[in-house]
């Protein structure tokens, strides 16, 4: 027993208002169902809020794939989950994020059949927004412009790399057709195939 928005963000579906990284995290591991609402006249002193009651019946086989690659890759996507995905991918600061792991992967001659379950590059995906509110999973700092990228030197020569890079991205998203599409409506199985393609073209999460 929850209280009753906590339970509802539980069991919601991709288009609900509440369906959040909450909701993804959730039923990929788990079958959750809501079974009752408890109302606070159920309860003496009767608290604030309306409870209810879910059923959580972990999955069997669990989901072959890597934890902190999917934290990594759903975190971003719901950054801000009710902009398009091209909007969240062209962002400087996602893609500067994405790529310094990239380049980081390339040093350590990982290709994208090698495995990275042991290899931890400290991605910081904490940069990009409040990981703590599912619900407001807005980023601070208003457009994209005023978004800086580090290590400003040699600007021109970073500009055409990031390009460069930007390109590769956008090119994961078209190949799926995921460019106009929205975390917020993204069933489980998209986002399993859409972070495939990414790890495919080398980009990983974690």
């Amino acid at each position: 027993m929850f209280q009753k928005e906590f339970a509802m963000r539980l069991v919601a579906q991709p288009g609900d208002k509440l369906y959040c990284r909450l909701s993804v995290n959730n039923q990929l591991y788990a079958r959750v169902s809501h079974l009752l609402k408890v109302g606070k006249s159920n309860f003496r002193p009767p608290p604030k809020v309306d409870s209810s009651v879910v059923q959580i019946e972990p999955r069997k086989p669990r989901p072959q794939l890597n934890p902190k690659e999917w934290d990594g890759f759903i975190r971003m996507c719901f950054i801000r989950k009710n902009k398009t995905l091209g909007s969240i991918f062209r962002l400087k600061n996602v893609l500067s994020l994405l790529e310094k792991n990239y380049k980081t992967l390339q040093a350590l001659g990982c290709s994208h059949s090698t495995s990275i379950e042991n290899i931890d590059i400290g991605m910081d995906i904490s940069k990009l927004g409040n990981s703590n509110e599912d619900q407001s999973m807005e980023m601070d700092g208003g457009s994209d412009d005023e978004m800086e990228l580090e290590n400003g030197d040699d600007e021109g020569d970073a500009e055409s790399e990031v390009s460069e890079f930007k390109d590769k991205v956008l090119g994961v998203l078209k190949e799926g057709q995921f460019e106009e599409k929205r975390a917020s409506k993204l069933t489980q199985q998209e986002f399993l195939y859409l972070l495939s393609l990414f790890n495919k073209a080398g980009i990983h999460f974690s």
